[in-house]
């Protein structure tokens, strides 16, 4: 994965955990490709300043994945329901086109619904 992109993933998942000065300066960097100067410009700080905020704040960003994992265990999840939602249409199918079961039917019914509440929430 690109490092920008990872950056702007970790800091969804970690910005709570750093700094206002950090939080802001890693999303103009990264999110709104401004750069350092202009950073420097809109948070009023030396742009040697907003460079040590983004370096520490990128450090603690992979450091927290490395010990929390949540952004690798939400990707693992992500997979594992997109492979459910797989087997259940699959299911749909042979139902719709062989077994022909109500009961079976309103199962795969429930089950979509689960999934769908799971996605609206992550």
């Amino acid at each position: 994965m690109d490092k920008d992109f990872k950056i702007s993933i970790y800091l969804d998942f970690y910005k709570e955990l750093l700094t206002e000065k950090q939080t802001d300066a890693i999303d103009l960097y990264y999110n709104k490709d401004l750069s350092l100067s202009e950073i420097s410009e809109h948070l009023n700080i030396t742009r040697q300043g907003v460079r040590d905020s983004i370096k520490r704040g990128e450090k603690l960003l992979l450091e927290l994945e490395e010990k929390l994992g949540l952004v690798e265990r939400f990707r693992l999840i992500q997979d594992r329901i997109d492979q459910i939602a797989h087997v259940i249409q699959e299911t749909e199918r042979l139902n719709t086109q062989q077994l022909h079961s109500e009961k079976l039917a309103l199962k795969v019914k429930k089950i979509k619904v689960y999934i769908n509440d799971i996605n609206e929430k992550v």
